[in-house]
């Protein structure tokens, strides 16, 4: 069924494997693409979600996770601040692709013509056999610091520089993860467990924001989805174990 959550980083979350299908307004044939945003509404997005699952003749867990809204600033919004704590490939296509379209109508206008036969600008070169030598060179020169610090003290100088970068980078991914689990995020979210053609059923009721024009939506597929299930809070949601 539909919910309004929160999702959050939780603890004790294990490796995942499941199927992962998108539905989005840039999805070849499924919504409209202008230069003012992307266009699909949550029941033409569900309606795809629900036809691929229904023909899966398949059974387990169900999550879809959807952000819809009835403004292009209030998608953005939503999409970024889920892609902070949740960022999937989808949602970060998507929202990239809406705030291209959102800033290419506006500076569509203010480009500066181009001059012609004007050389383009400056980038970094980056060639397979010039990464090669660079590579060489720096192993190169690695190698020749250590066969120079081979003495005692030098050795003792290394081992104790390692054990401090060590523990600063230790503690680093500790204070991020931290920072990562006090972030959140609003998102609508569908869950069920059992026979995927019951699920396509279920998925198709009660669908939240039926207005919206802006939709973007994941379903994840798979034996079992628990530990994603633990991201997803609500007040009267048990989630389990």
């Amino acid at each position: 069924m539909w919910q309004e959550s929160k999702i959050q980083i939780a603890d004790n979350i294990a490796p995942l494997s499941c199927a992962v299908t998108p539905a989005h307004p840039w999805v070849y044939g499924l919504g409209q693409s202008a230069d003012s945003g992307g266009y699909l509404s949550p029941h033409n997005a569900l309606g795809y979600l629900a036809k691929k699952l229904a023909t899966s003749g398949a059974s387990g867990d169900v999550i879809v996770l959807m952000i819809a809204e009835n403004t292009h600033d209030a998608f953005i919004q939503g999409l970024n601040s889920l892609a902070t704590v949740f960022p999937a490939p989808a949602f970060t296509q998507v929202s990239r692709m809406a705030k291209a379209a959102a800033e290419l109508s506006t500076v569509k206008m203010q480009l500066p013509a181009k001059v012609a036969y004007a050389l383009p600008a400056a980038a970094p070169l980056s060639v397979s056999t010039n990464r090669a030598a660079v590579n060489a060179q720096r192993v190169a020169a690695a190698q020749l610091a250590t066969a120079v610090n081979t003495g005692t003290a030098g050795l003792q100088k290394q081992v104790t520089e390692f054990v401090q970068a060590r523990a600063a980078q230790l503690a680093s991914v500790s204070q991020a993860f931290d920072n990562l689990k006090g972030a959140s995020a609003k998102v609508w979210a569908f869950t069920h467990s059992g026979n995927y053609v019951t699920g396509a059923t279920e998925l198709l009721k009660n669908i939240p924001q039926t207005t919206a024009v802006h939709t973007a939506a994941m379903m994840f597929t798979g034996d079992s989805l628990a530990d994603l299930e633990k991201m997803l809070h609500e007040p009267d949601r048990v989630t389990r174990s």
